[in-house]
């Protein structure tokens, strides 16, 4: 069992959209969408969202992502309805939607509970597209012409941390899109090391899309922990299957 999402729009395929999205990378999660009134028009509806919210719900909690508004107020109002016990089993993060719900998605994916799903998709509210980590010199702007490398070296001195690195040519068409970004964040963040990606957490899913690595671009990994090997070795794996998109 996981997390369970439910969407809240004022649109009903807003709703169904973004449970698609999200969906792509936690094929294991539970996300419910609960766009429009009860009659499938422009708005949201108690009853859609408490409906959503039953339904979402495993037994490990259930996050509820809303877009304008009027959508929070019913997620709510939904929560004043429900018996101590159940409401201590739903959270509804202060996030943006889309953004949120795939942070969201990827954390329940990967086990996480559900206050740190919650935090995760309000996390997500501070990715923005231009000016992140990887945007400056530092970030390589062509793909290398040699096939993916790596090289590591141990601690340098007796309190050092094992540290490791390596450079990666993406192959698949559609580069560090939104499942393969979810694959390797997943892969990374259930790991005992620090690692970085072009320069941002190889952990965070949204962090990643923000790089906009397509096909041919060059990934620099360093790591730094006791797993930091085997943290490259992980991106070595995944470039090299072009993340199972074949």
């Amino acid at each position: 069992m996981s997390v369970g999402l439910v969407i809240v729009s004022h649109s009903p395929k807003i709703a169904e959209g973004v449970r698609d999205l999200a969906a792509q990378m936690a094929a294991d999660v539970r996300i419910v969408p609960a766009g429009g009134t009860d009659e499938g028009g422009i708005g949201t509806s108690l009853e859609v969202v408490m409906a959503a919210v039953e339904s979402a719900q495993s037994g490990d909690g259930v996050v509820v992502l809303t877009d304008l508004g009027s959508a929070v107020m019913t997620a709510e109002s939904v929560l004043e309805f429900l018996d101590d016990d159940a409401r201590a089993l739903v959270r509804v993060p202060d996030a943006p939607l889309v953004e949120g719900a795939v942070a969201a998605a990827v954390a329940a994916q990967g086990g996480a509970d559900l206050d740190r799903v919650a935090a995760d998709a309000a996390a997500a509210g501070g990715v923005g597209t231009s000016g992140d980590p990887g945007d400056g010199p530092d970030r390589p702007a062509t793909a290398s012409a040699s096939d993916a490398t790596a090289s590591v070296s141990g601690p340098t001195g007796a309190a050092a941390q094992p540290t490791a690195e390596g450079t990666f040519t993406l192959t698949n068409k559609v580069g560090l899109h939104a499942r393969p970004a979810a694959m390797l964040a997943q892969a990374l963040g259930g790991l005992d090391a620090d690692t970085r990606v072009n320069g941002v957490d190889g952990a965070s899913v949204m962090m990643l899309m923000t790089l906009a690595a397509g096909q041919g671009a060059t990934l620099t990994v360093e790591s730094t922990g006791p797993e930091a090997e085997r943290a490259i070795e992980t991106v070595a794996d995944l470039v090299g299957r072009g993340f199972d998109e074949d």
